[in-house]
């Protein structure tokens, strides 16, 4: 057993003991996914990547673009776009001038990628532009009063990709720059008001420790999490995952 694997392990035991109605915020963002994923709906991926949902959520990830009628993905990182194993319709574009024409979808989705928009007015408007009426864009992103995104601001860029690869083994060359534009409640009310959207899910959840793979640090984050999972302290958690419904 690797190293890392011997950390995990003592991770979900000190997760177990401390905070055992935790759920990783990915398993939230797929149940969501599954409500809005039917054999009616023509789909499209913003930021696809490597995948739409984390490599151990393969078969639930192919189970998901078999359902729905039609299925695109864009992203303009090109390695990540042809490593991408699921989606067959891929483009290579920015969510500022999507190559689609107007209202040609139900169902726009983005996991992890609304952090990384530098002009979201414009790109929610973008968004909204594609989508038919009633059409909905579910996003899950990090919560710019987390202490996620708190901590990230307080490292060097030049930093950042060699704790991410520590951390979550994710490579340095697929760490993007953020901007946390779209990242609180009130800034996402805003968005969508402005843009002809009504909120239909506006969810705040706690997730998983950065610090896994770091005993001593993770037991002190899980009872701090522990803390957010309590109403009081809703404000501060980690993941918000968000469906918008364009006006009919």
């Amino acid at each position: 057993m690797s190293l890392r694997s011997r950390l995990f392990n003592v991770y979900w035991t000190m997760r177990s003991a401390i905070a055992p109605t935790l759920r990783y915020s990915q398993y939230w963002y797929e149940e969501a996914l599954k409500r809005h994923v039917t054999p009616s709906v023509e789909w499209v991926e913003i930021g696809c990547g490597h995948s739409i949902l984390p490599s151990w959520r393969a078969n639930e990830e192919r189970h998901l673009v078999k359902t729905c009628k039609a299925v695109f993905g864009i992203d303009y990182d090109l390695p990540s776009l042809k490593a991408h194993p699921t989606i067959k319709k891929k483009l290579r574009g920015d969510v500022t001038k999507l190559p689609f024409r107007s209202e040609a979808f139900d169902l726009v989705t983005a996991n992890m990628v609304v952090e990384h928009l530098d002009n979201p007015d414009e790109q929610f408007k973008e968004i909204g532009r594609i989508l038919k009426p009633k059409g909905v864009f579910l996003f899950h992103t990090p919560n710019a009063y987390g202490y996620g995104v708190i901590l990230s601001k307080l490292v060097p860029e030049w930093l950042k990709g060699k704790l991410i690869y520590l951390l979550e083994g994710r490579a340095e060359h697929d760490v993007f720059p953020t901007h946390y534009k779209a990242n609180t409640e009130a800034q996402v009310k805003a968005l969508a008001s402005a843009n002809g959207f009504e909120v239909l899910q506006l969810d705040l959840i706690a997730t998983d420790a950065i610090f896994a793979m770091l005993p001593p640090l993770a037991a002190l984050e899980l009872f701090w999490i522990r803390l957010l999972m309590t109403q009081p302290f809703r404000s501060l958690r980690t993941n918000m995952i968000v469906a918008l419904r364009k006006a009919a």
